[in-house]
C-alpha cells in the first residue's frame, strides 16, 4: 500500500525550488522518470555494482535477496533503487512509511500479504515504533510473525509462518535505526550527492523523456545549480522549461536557463536566499562565528532542527560551513563567495554581500 506523507526533510520549511522533499503532485510527475533498471540508474557507481551483484547471487540462488537499507539525503534515488530492485528481481513492491505502520497488526497484515520473494519497502524505517520493531524482528530472521493481542487474562499469543521476502528500507537518519533493527539488514547503501557530470547526464535523461528543447549549456546549467539531487533537477528543469515557453520560443538555452533561475532565487552554485540569509548572518551577526545552533536558529526565526537537518548539509558538503565544539563558522569559501572580505576572524561590516555571482 501507499501512503502519501510529509516530508521530515521540509516539515515547518516554507517551500523552498532547491528543497529536496517532494512538493506537491511532484511525486506522481517524478514517476515516468524514474529509471526502471539498474543499468539506467546514474551515479552511485559503488552501490550499483555491489547492488547488481548481490540481486545477480540472489535469482542464481533462487532466493529473495536480503534485506536492504539505503540512507542518505532525501532526492537521491533511495525510492527509485527499492522499484529497481524490485523490477529487477521479478517480484511485486508493497510500499509504506514508518509513520503509516502504527500497531504490530497493521505490519502482520502486510506481511500476511505478501507473496514469495515480494519487496517490502518501508520509507523512514527510522520511525517504526518499537511494538512494530519487535515483530519485524522474527518476519526479517525467519519468516515468521509472533505478537501478543489483548491484555492480561484474554492476551494470546499468535504465531504466523510468512513468504520468504525482502525488506527494502529508507531513511534520511541512519542513527535513528534502532540497533536490532540494523543488525537484521543483510546489506546497507549509503548515497551521496551527484557530481557535477552525473547531474548533467541525470538532466539530459529527464530532458528527453519530457521532450523539453535544450541545447547542452542550457542542460547544464540546470544541472550545475541542482545541488547533486536528481529530485531538484527535475524540479529546476521544468521550471526552466515554463521560462522558455513564455520567454523564449520554448527552447532551453544557456542564457535561458540562467535567466529562469536567477528568477527563482537560485544561484550559479544552487543556494537560495535561505542559504544565503544562513551564511550572512553567520558572517554579519556573529563575526564568521562560532555561533551555537539555538542563537542561529533563533537568529533566522527556523527551530534547530530544521536548521541542522534541512538548512546546514549541503552548506556543508559545499564547504561554506563548519560545525566545531564551539558552534558554527562561516568558512574563508564562504566569504569570497558571498563577496565579504576575510579577516580570519570575521566580516567587515561596513561591506555588503551579494545575492548572485
Amino acid at each position: 500500500m501507499t501512503t502519501a506523507k510529509q516530508s521530515d526533510e521540509t516539515a515547518g520549511v516554507a517551500p523552498r525550488q532547491v528543497a529536496p522533499g517532494t512538493q506537491g503532485d511532484e511525486g506522481e510527475q517524478e514517476i515516468h522518470l524514474r529509471p526502471a533498471r539498474l543499468t539506467d540508474f546514474v551515479g552511485q557507481p559503488q552501490v550499483r555494482e555491489n547492488l547488481s551483484i548481490a540481486m545477480q547471487a540472489a535469482r542464481m540462488r533462487g532466493e529473495a535477496l536480503d534485506h536492504v537499507v539505503i540512507y542518505g539525503p532525501p532526492g537521491l534515488g533511495k525510492t527509485t533503487l527499492a522499484n529497481i530492485i524490485a523490477h529487477e528481481m521479478g517480484a511485486t513492491i508493497k510500499v509504506t512509511s514508518g509513520p503509516a505502520v502504527e500497531r504490530a497488526s497493521d505490519i502482520a497484515s502486510i506481511l500476511t500479504g505478501l507473496q514469495p520473494n515480494d519487496v517490502l519497502f518501508i520509507d523512514e524505517i527510522h520511525r517504526l515504533n518499537r511494538a512494530v520493531e519487535e515483530v519485524m524482528y522474527s518476519a526479517m530472521e525467519d519468516f515468521f510473525l509472533s505478537w501478543v493481542v489483548g491484555k492480561g487474562l484474554s492476551a494470546r499469543s499468535i504465531n504466523l509462518r510468512i513468504n520468504p521476502f525482502t525488506l527494502v528500507g529508507a531513511t534520511t537518519r541512519y542513527s535513528l535505526i534502532s540497533a536490532p533493527l540494523r543488525d537484521r539488514f543483510g546489506s546497507v547503501f549509503r548515497l551521496d550527492y551527484y557530481s557535477d557530470e552525473d547531474m548533467a547526464t541525470v538532466v539530459r535523461r529527464s530532458a528527453r523523456i519530457m521532450a523539453i528543447g535544450a541545447d547542452d549549456d542550457g542542460l547544464r546549467e540546470v544541472a550545475v545549480r541542482s545541488r547533486g539531487t536528481p529530485r531538484i533537477a527535475n524540479r529546476l528543469l521544468r521550471r526552466a522549461r515554463d521560462y522558455a515557453l513564455v520567454k523564449a520560443d520554448n527552447y532551453i538555452t544557456g542564457r535561458v536557463a540562467r535567466e529562469s533561475l536567477d528568477r527563482l532565487g537560485v544561484d550559479a552554485r544552487g543556494l537560495d536566499e535561505t542559504d544565503h540569509r544562513l551564511l550572512t548572518n553567520i558572517i554579519n551577526k556573529f563575526d564568521g562565528g562560532p555561533v551555537g545552533l539555538d542563537t542561529l536558529a533563533a537568529s533566522l526565526s527556523e527551530d534547530t532542527s530544521t536548521v541542522m537537518e534541512v538548512l546546514e548539509p549541503f552548506l556543508l558538503q559545499q564547504g561554506f560551513l563548519e560545525r566545531t565544539p564551539r558552534g558554527r563558522v562561516a568558512t574563508r569559501l564562504a566569504y569570497e563567495y558571498l563577496g565579504w572580505p576575510w579577516s580570519g576572524t570575521g566580516a567587515d561590516p561596513g561591506q555588503q554581500g551579494h545575492l548572485f555571482s
